[in-house]
C-alpha cells in the first residue's frame, strides 16, 4: 500500500495513509523523495513543499486555511500551524457550468431496477414494516417504552418489530420551535417504513393529539391509532389493545417489487477522520449518483459542514432560484449561530482533529463529497418532506442524531452514515455505518456494516460502488443492519427556541 496520497495536483500537502516517523524518507507520486521533519499520525497531512507564513494550505484543490508560520517540506500540517480562512457571512454569485448541468440531467432516471419493499396506499414504499409508537410529548416516554416492550410479543407475519421513538419535546416550546416539533412528528407518523403507528399523547401538552392531527393530514384509521393517556382509565391496557390491532393489520403486508425510483437515501457523516474525504464520503457520493441514475432521491444535510465548500454546491444548482435557496440556507444558518452569540466556524470536533481534520474547510470539502456529482435539484427547510427526485439539500445541524432524524422526517427510508471513528447510534430508519478505514471496521465490527477503507488497500471505487449498491438493495429488501440487529433506535428533534 502506498504511504501517502496527493488528492489533487494543486495540493501542497499529502495525506499520510500510515503513521510517519521523523526522519523517514517519503516517496511522492512525482518521483521526489522528502524527509519527514515530524512524527505524523495516519490520516494527517504533511507539507510537500515549503509554504510561507500566511500562504494557503491546499487540499482537494481548494484552500483549507492558511499557514500560521513558515513550513518546510516534510512538516506536519495541522491545528498547531494552520488557521481557517473563514469569517463572517459572505456574498455569493451564481456561476454554473450550464453544459455540465444539462449533461447530468439527461442521465437522471436512465437506469432501470427494482427492490422489494412495502408499497403503501399513497404510493410511497417502505423498506421496513414496523409498528411505531410516537409520543406527542416527553411526559409519556416511559409509557411508550413500556408499551413497546410488552407489545413485542404481538409481533408476527411481516411485522419487523414494535418501536417507541421517545423525545423530550411537544410542550413548553414557542413559535417556530413548536411548529418544527409538530412537523417532525407528523412526518414520522406518515413514514412508509411504519406499517402502523400509535400516536401517544398526554392530554394537556401544547402539541396534543387534536392540535397534531391537522399536521398529519389524511390517514388510514386501521394504521394510525391515537391514545390520550389522561383520558384513559388504564393507558397500558388500552395502548396494548391498540397495538395488537395495528400489528394485526400490518402483519399481512407483503414485500413487492418496487421501482428504484421510489428509494430515498439520506447522506450523513459523523466521527470523521482524515480518511473520510478520500474513501467513505466519495464512495457514498458515487452511490448518490447511482441512485439518481435510477430515478431515485438523495438528501444531503448538516449545513455547518457545508461551510467552506458551499460554493461547489451552489454552482451545481439546477437554476438561479435553487441557488438563491441554497444561499439563504447557508446564511440563515450562520445568522442562527451569531444570534446565539456563538462563533460561526467553531468546528471541527476534538475527535475530527485527532483523526486528521484541521479546519472546517478541510472537514466540509470532505463532507460534501457525499453529494456526488449531480446537480442540486431542491433545497428543503427543516421538517419539510421531499417530492423532488435527484439531489436535495436539507437544512439541519451537524449533530448526528438531529440530522439523521431530519433525514428520516424528510422521507429517507435509509441513512448512509460514514464514519472514521465509529458510532453505535441509529435513527428512525435503518442507518448503515460505512467506515473510512479498515482499522475501525475490524475493531468495531458490531457497529460497522461496510468498510470503504478497502480503497486504501488497492480496491477500486468502481468495485466498491457495485458492492455497496448491492448491499443497499439487499437492505432495502429486508436485510438487517448491525444497529437493527442490536435493537438500537434513536430519535432527536432540533431544539432552537425558548423553553417555557
Amino acid at each position: 500500500m502506498k504511504k501517502n496520497l496527493q488528492i489533487h495536483p494543486l495540493d501542497n500537502v499529502v495525506v499520510c495513509l500510515e503513521a510517519v516517523e521523523k526522519g523517514e524518507s517519503i516517496a511522492l507520486l512525482d518521483g521526489r523523495k522528502i524527509l519527514s521533519l515530524d512524527d505524523i499520525p495516519a490520516g494527517h497531512k504533511m507539507a510537500i513543499r515549503d509554504i510561507a507564513e500566511g500562504e494557503d494550505i491546499v487540499k482537494y484543490g481548494y484552500a483549507i486555511g492558511h499557514a500560521t508560520q513558515a513550513l518546510k517540506a516534510g512538516n506536519w500540517v495541522h491545528t498547531h500551524d494552520v488557521k481557517t480562512n473563514l469569517e463572517g457571512i459572505l456574498s455569493y454569485k451564481y456561476e454554473p457550468d450550464k453544459e455540465y448541468i444539462e449533461s447530468r440531467n439527461t442521465k437522471m432516471g436512465s437506469r432501470k431496477g427494482t427492490f422489494k419493499g412495502f408499497v403503501r396506499e399513497n404510493g410511497k414504499v417502505g423498506i421496513r414494516n414496523e409498528v411505531w409508537i410516537i409520543p406527542t410529548v416527553g411526559c409519556v416516554n416511559n409509557i411508550a417504552q413500556a408499551l413497546a416492550k410488552q407489545a413485542s410479543s404481538f409481533v408476527k407475519g411481516s411485522v419487523d418489530e414494535v418501536v417507541a421513538f421517545t423525545h423530550n419535546y411537544g410542550c413548553s416550546q414557542t413559535g417556530d420551535d413548536q411548529e418544527h416539533t409538530r412537523t417532525i412528528l407528523a412526518d414520522l407518523i406518515n413514514h412508509p417504513n411504519a406499517g402502523g403507528v400509535l400516536v401517544l399523547g398526554l392530554g394537556c401538552e401544547n402539541s396534543n393529539i387534536d392540535v397534531l392531527k391537522p399536521y398529519i393530514g389524511k390517514y388510514d384509521e386501521k394504521r394510525v391509532k391515537f391514545l390520550v393517556c389522561q383520558q384513559s382509565d388504564d393507558e397500558m391496557a388500552d395502548g396494548l389493545s391498540l397495538l395488537k390491532e395495528l400489528v394485526e393489520t400490518a402483519s399481512s403486508d407483503e414485500r413487492k417489487e418496487a421501482d428504484l425510483s421510489k428509494l430515498i437515501i439520506g447522506l450523513k457523516c459523523g466521527g470523521s477522520d482524515g480518511f473520510s474525504g478520500i474513501t467513505a464520503n466519495p464512495l457514498v457520493g458515487r452511490i448518490s449518483d447511482r441512485i439518481i441514475e435510477y430515478g431515485g432521491t438523495s438528501i444531503l444535510t448538516e449545513v455547518p459542514e457545508m461551510f467552506g465548500a458551499e460554493t461547489i454546491l451552489m454552482n451545481r444548482c439546477k437554476d438561479e432560484a435553487t441557488f438563491n435557496d441554497t444561499v439563504n440556507m447557508i446564511n440563515g444558518f450562520k445568522d442562527y449561530f451569531t444570534r446565539q452569540g456563538e462563533p460561526i466556524y467553531e468546528n471541527p470536533s476534538p475527535g475530527n482533529k485527532a483523526g486528521g481534520i484541521t479546519t472546517l474547510e478541510d472537514k466540509s470539502l470532505g463532507c460534501t463529497q457525499k453529494s456526488g456529482d449531480y446537480p442540486v435539484m431542491n433545497v428543503m427547510e427543516y421538517g419539510e418532506k421531499t417530492d423532488t427526485p435527484g439531489l436535495n439539500l436539507l437544512c439541519a445541524p451537524g449533530n448526528d442524531l438531529c440530522a439523521a432524524t431530519a433525514l428520516a422526517s424528510a422521507g429517507a427510508q435509509i441513512v448512509l452514515f460514514t464514519t472514521g471513528r465509529g458510532t453505535p447510534f441509529a435513527c428512525p430508519v435503518p442507518t448503515m455505518k460505512i467506515a473510512s478505514n479498515n482499522t475501525i471496521a475490524e475493531k468495531k465490527s458490531n457497529w460497522i456494516d461496510f468498510s470503504a477503507g478497502q480503497i486504501l488497500e488497492g480496491r477500486t471505487f468502481e468495485e466498491l460502488t457495485d458492492e455497496l449498491f448491492e448491499k443497499i438493495i439487499r437492505t432495502a429488501s429486508g436485510e438487517k443492519l448491525k444497529s437493527e440487529i442490536a435493537g438500537f433506535h434513536d430519535m432527536a428533534i432540533w431544539k432552537r427556541g425558548v423553553t417555557l
